[in-house]
């Protein structure tokens, strides 16, 4: 996901403004003593500047101007230059303590998306990601995203990375800012999911475009971000704002029953849950009662409660049954199928001819 990023002349030198002040005494034949009379200051503080232990004041930047003939804008440019580079070198130093942190995150999966700058120096990978994080400090960074409130779907087997996750995450915010929405609206919401589920038989070229606008119509930011190493995630849910929801999709998975499912689950939180909360589809358990209310909406919605049953009473599970049941429905026949081996009622070898495989584009518009 390569996006056209600014990088900042940022030199490992800067110019004191002492070293311009001696030459200019220099040309000029002016001592340390003349120059202090002059503008009403000490002989101390002049050694000062020139040392750089004492700043360039505004003050003293007209001074400098009247009896030197150096615009007061030169001198004040210098001393911020000057500062800043001397609070950059500080900020440096202390972030070598922090070189543990930079390397559980996954950084070269980020610089190949162009994300960060790719650095040989470890301290700039670590300025790259707070950065990219959009966090003045590594405190601050754990503040943020360290005690994330998660509430997760899928195999406890899986065991995600805080890391991965919270750049996975923040990919996410970067992408539902470009992205443009109206105000929220629940109703919008639960309109623009029964015309997604009709779009279920389609290829990706047809759905994708239209089920992001849609989206966007309700208030919902949909996203397309594949995972990064160490988070094992299919999905996300959360809020941006009171006006904008955010559903990230991490095409993990390629079936088109666990693409759908996922949405759909993903949905129901934006519907059904908190606010406050964001949703990790990974590792909770299965009773937790939001991630069950999500569920039971992702299944019903896809196929409904009564006409499921029907199915299931008539105990026929081919190729031609399920077809015919999915065609009736309105949905993908992948979707009944991924319904059925999930319940156990046919093995997971059976009917995949019925499911399909597909690549979705990484969308971050």
């Amino acid at each position: 996901m390569a996006e056209t990023r600014l990088y900042k002349y940022e030199p490992d030198y800067v110019v004191r403004p002492g070293e311009v002040l001696e030459e200019n005494l220099e040309t000029r034949g002016i001592k340390k003593v003349d120059l202090a009379q002059r503008c009403g200051l000490s002989t101390k503080t002049i050694s000062q500047i020139l040392n750089g232990s004492a700043p360039v004041s505004p003050e003293t930047a007209l001074c400098f101007q009247r009896v030197l003939g150096v615009s007061a804008n030169v001198w004040n440019n210098l001393e911020a230059n000057y500062r800043l580079f001397l609070a950059r070198q500080k900020v440096r130093e202390d972030l070598v303590q922090w070189d543990d942190w930079t390397k559980r995150f996954p950084t070269k999966e980020l610089a190949e998306r162009g994300l960060i700058d790719p650095k040989s120096v470890i301290v700039e990978t670590t300025e790259q990601l707070l950065d990219f994080f959009g966090v003045g400090s590594v405190q601050a960074w754990d503040a943020k995203y360290g005690v994330l409130q998660v509430a997760f779907r899928c195999s406890p087997s899986f065991k995600s990375s805080r890391e991965s996750v919270s750049a996975w995450l923040r990919i996410g915010e970067i992408c539902a800012d470009k992205v443009n929405c109206t105000s929220y609206s629940k109703t919008k919401l639960m309109t623009s999911l029964s015309k997604i589920r009709g779009l279920t038989a389609e290829d990706p070229s047809v759905f994708e475009p239209i089920m992001r606008r849609l989206c966007a119509e309700a208030g919902v930011a949909l996203v397309f971000v594949s995972e990064l190493p160490g988070t094992h995630l299919s999905g996300a849910t959360r809020w941006m704002s009171k006006d904008k929801a955010l559903i990230m999709l991490s095409l993990r998975r390629k079936r088109d029953d666990h693409f759908w499912f996922s949405f759909f689950h993903e949905a129901g939180h934006i519907l059904f849950g908190g606010k406050k909360n964001i949703f990790l589809d990974e590792m909770n358990s299965w009773t937790d009662p939001e991630e069950e209310l999500a569920n039971d909406f992702a299944s019903y919605t896809l196929i409904p409660r009564d006409r499921y049953r029907e199915f299931l009473e008539r105990g026929e599970y081919t190729i031609t049954s399920v077809r015919r049941f999915a065609e009736k429905q309105g949905i993908a026949p992948g979707i009944v199928v991924g319904r059925l081996q999930h319940e156990g009622i046919i093995p997971w070898n059976a009917l995949n001819g019925l499911t399909r495989k597909f690549e979705l584009v990484e969308a971050c518009n």
